[in-house]
């Protein structure tokens, strides 16, 4: 009996040092899911503030910079975006003589910047101060935790002053797009007429190009009412498609559908459905890709800033032509030229046609996720499912980009040459960025 007491009493303070919830931290303070979390909360924010396209991909940009940015410190094989990025400075670095969880700087770092880019701010706050509850429970030290997030507090205000230089400000004071008499330029649509979206957005300076001008994509077709011509023949696809969809093609629709601005109208009353954006929805796949692969935190952080760069990229050289060429939606020309009670499936976005924006950014994003995580990558895509939508399986990142390029005709939203040209510049721009953009030492 006193042998065994006298063993108990020798091994006690090893087992007192291996209670699982306190001296396991830093695993715990590494684990992928809080960034992927981090990400998540801000894409519920994007969506609650009904933020557009071009603007969600911004956000996206500057938060995953932050991110990767303020994490890459605790790895070495990690490096800098500074140098490589428009204008991106040489970033702030952890004091040598003071211990770091780089992860919780990341996870902070992403939030800083988020509250300066969102409306609800309070809600970004919400969840930061939850994850330093949760931190503080994981049993992180409070040295390490101060100072880990003052550093990505640090990196924050150097993003955030980065930002700052990319005329966004300035250009919410630019005049408002001029909806012309000419036949063959864009007209609201209903039901809520809105007005164009961010006609400007060729000015916001890019982050891996040299300009919006960079990757201009074919001409739009000549505009023609004759019923011989080129341009009513596309037409005319859009309109028979509409007619003769498939049960599938209109799930196919309805799940890339990605539009913020979707409106509903009961008698007198109008009220909007919040939906994620396609920039939105591409970051999801990538933290479904990250989880089949158990990327861990860096990893994970390194995909996100690489789809979320090109992305931004990508509506930028999109919005450029689409205020360019100014094409009239298909609805609009239909209605006038072809059926007059015609309506797409999916709601007409408040902006010009030519050329396709989900065309462009699905096929970019295709091209990073594709470098990232391999060709043949099999995945169970569930970004709808929190819309009232089943999810869909892929057997690659392309299968998907092409089926949300072609949801655009089956939708009603698009012509088939908005679709093609418009997969055809995501593309070149996609495999531009695998070649420019390093995050590794060779």
């Amino acid at each position: 009996m006193r042998l065994q007491l006298i063993i108990a009493t020798v091994f006690l303070p090893l087992f007192a040092f291996t209670i699982p919830g306190k001296d396991d931290w830093r695993g715990r303070a590494d684990d992928p899911t809080i960034v992927h979390r981090t990400i998540k909360r801000i894409t519920d924010v994007i969506v609650y503030d009904v933020y557009s396209p071009p603007v969600a991909s911004r956000t996206y940009a500057y938060i995953a910079v932050a991110g990767y940015e303020a994490a890459r410190n605790g790895n070495n094989s990690y490096l800098s975006l500074s140098g490589q990025l428009n204008q991106l400075t040489g970033l702030p670095q952890p004091g040598s003589d003071r211990p770091y969880s780089f992860s919780i700087a990341a996870a902070h770092a992403m939030l800083k910047v988020a509250q300066t880019m969102v409306i609800s701010e309070d809600s970004i706050l919400v969840f930061d101060r939850q994850l330093q509850k949760e931190w503080r429970s994981m049993g992180v030290p409070e040295a390490v935790l101060i100072n880990s997030l003052q550093y990505g507090e640090a990196v924050a205000l150097h993003i955030i002053k980065w930002a700052g230089g990319d005329m966004y400000k300035q250009t919410r004071s630019y005049p408002k797009f001029d909806v012309d008499e000419e036949a063959s330029t864009w007209k609201p649509t209903a039901p809520a007429y809105m007005k164009a979206v961010e006609p400007h957005w060729n000015k916001i300076r890019p982050f891996l190009i040299d300009s919006a001008q960079q990757f201009k994509p074919e001409p739009a077709v000549h505009f023609s009412t004759d019923s011989s011509s080129q341009f009513f023949a596309f037409a005319k696809e859009v309109y028979l498609a509409g007619k003769n969809l498939s049960s599938e093609q209109v799930a196919i629709a309805d799940f890339w559908d990605c539009n913020p601005f979707r409106m509903n109208v009961s008698g007198h009353v109008m009220f909007a459905t919040k939906k994620i954006s396609p920039g939105g929805h591409w970051i999801n796949i990538n933290a479904t890709a990250c989880e089949i692969v158990k990327a861990d935190i860096m990893r994970s952080l390194e995909s996100y800033a690489c789809l979320a760069l090109t992305m931004a990229d990508a509506f930028i050289i999109c919005w450029d032509e689409k205020y360019r060429s100014r094409v009239i939606r298909p609805e609009t020309y239909i209605n006038l030229y072809i059926e007059k009670d015609w309506m797409p499936i999916l709601q007409t976005p408040p902006f010009p046609e030519y050329t396709s924006g989900h065309s462009v950014v699905s096929a970019a994003a295709a091209v990073i996720l594709t470098k990232l995580f391999g060709e043949s990558f099999k995945y169970t895509d569930d970004t709808e499912q929190s819309f009232g939508l089943p999810a869909r399986n892929f057997n690659s990142f392309r299968q998907a980009a092409e089926e949300a390029a072609i949801s655009r005709l089956y939708g009603g939203i698009h012509y088939m040459p908005a679709i093609k040209f418009g997969f055809n510049a995501g593309e070149k721009l996609g495999n531009h960025i695998t070649r420019k953009l390093r995050t590794k030492g060779s």
